[in-house]
């Protein structure tokens, strides 16, 4: 644990209780671990935990649930033992706890325990609202807020922060990659942190994410809309029907358009450098350099077209139509195009990649396991099973 993690006195002054994030937690008389984040809450916890039993391996660990709370129980455990071991009380579901553990929690909060350590989980709601205005008053209590990470630059700062404290640098496009890769799984995303630190030596870039992660259905999201968004409609088609023939779910692969979109209707008109906008807009600069670059030659009625095929393909994705495929086509020949409803001739672009594009433009299903004809108006049709 880092330096803010070393036991000191514990004064009593007239200041409140510090606020400290989930990787700050110290040793304090009372541990106040509040937020909805179960995952970073149990980190801070286990955080905390090894950093005493490091200090003195005789540590006595007790667990206590604050909704089947029994009076008494709080003051026995946290009582100096016959040889003075040092306690750590954790105690779970304060959010739903006991009249009687309310009532001994604020006697307890009065007069704590020397050589103890009591640690209470609070995951959100009004339940115990007198005792948490009473900790966070208190000079013997601490808080770690442990919130859901909500913005892209709280979980890349997250995911930065596990290679940081395994001593190991990532390149920002391999971060890129490995966030897409696990969304908001913060468990995964640590694990797989921890995955690419084991097994390589050097610093960790684009092509071992790939070879690791590569085939998650959200990164082929990702590759489709970086695709479309290059103006590549016939590349980003053919991924497309790749990442579906292997089972990819289409919900996650409108997420990640969603997002693309979201972050390049948010830079346009804006003259601030990245750095000054990322805290506004809860972005990493190398993420508003990126939404720029694919905002480039975008106009405000494209950018509304595009919003309103994303709104048509969430839904249909998600059960509103039937065919669930054309809405995914729509969109990546409109976002190839900037928002506009021209065909695109792609340099190149031959044989099924032409056909691909032009079925697209036409507005018509593309053939997928489906025998093809072409249609009246010479776009390719599909002979639904």
């Amino acid at each position: 644990m880092a330096d803010q993690a070393t036991r000191s006195p514990r004064a009593r002054a007239s200041a409140a209780a510090p606020t400290l994030a989930w990787n700050q937690i110290r040793p304090a008389a009372i541990v106040l671990v509040s937020g909805t984040n179960d995952y970073l809450a149990a980190r801070a916890i286990r955080r905390l935990r090894d950093f005493l039993h490091g200090e003195d391996p005789s540590l006595e660990v007790s667990d206590l649930d604050a909704a089947g709370y029994t009076k008494g129980e709080l003051i026995s455990l946290a009582s100096p033992s016959l040889f003075g071991e040092p306690r750590l009380l954790r105690i779970e579901s304060v959010e739903k706890c006991s009249d009687d553990f309310l009532a001994d929690a604020l006697s307890y909060l009065e007069a704590p325990a020397d050589g103890a350590t009591v640690v209470l989980r609070h995951a959100g709601g009004v339940r115990g609202k007198k005792l948490l205005d009473a900790l966070r008053a208190s000079p013997a209590a601490i808080e770690v807020a442990c919130p859901e990470l909500k913005k892209e630059q709280d979980r890349f700062e997250f995911a930065q922060s596990e290679f940081v404290a395994l001593g190991r640098r990532i390149t920002p496009g391999a971060l890129r990659l490995l966030l897409g890769a696990f969304g908001d799984d913060l468990a995964e995303l640590a694990s797989a942190c921890a995955q690419l630190c084991a097994d390589s030596a050097d610093e960790i870039d684009e092509p071992l994410v790939k070879k690791y992660y590569g085939g998650r259905s959200e990164t082929t999201a990702f590759t489709v809309a970086d695709l479309a968004l290059a103006g590549r409609q016939a590349e980003a088609t053919i991924a497309l029907r790749h990442a579906l023939d292997s089972g990819a779910d289409p919900v996650p692969i409108v997420a990640a358009f969603a997002m693309k979109v979201r972050g390049m209707a948010r830079v346009m008109g804006r003259r601030e450098s990245a750095a000054q906008l990322a805290g506004p807009l809860g972005m990493a600069p190398w993420q508003i350099d990126r939404a720029r670059r694919d905002a480039q030659g975008w106009d405000d009625d494209g950018m509304a077209r595009a919003v309103s095929a994303l709104a048509a393909a969430d839904a249909a994705v998600k059960g509103a139509s039937r065919d669930t495929i054309y809405p995914l086509e729509r969109l990546i020949s409109l976002l190839a195009n900037k928002g506009t409803n021209r065909e695109r001739h792609e340099p190149g672009a031959t044989g099924a990649s032409q056909q691909l594009t032009r079925a697209t433009s036409c507005r018509e299903p593309l053939p997928h396991t489906h025998k093809n004809s072409p249609d009246k108006r010479g776009c390719l049709s599909v002979a639904r099973a």
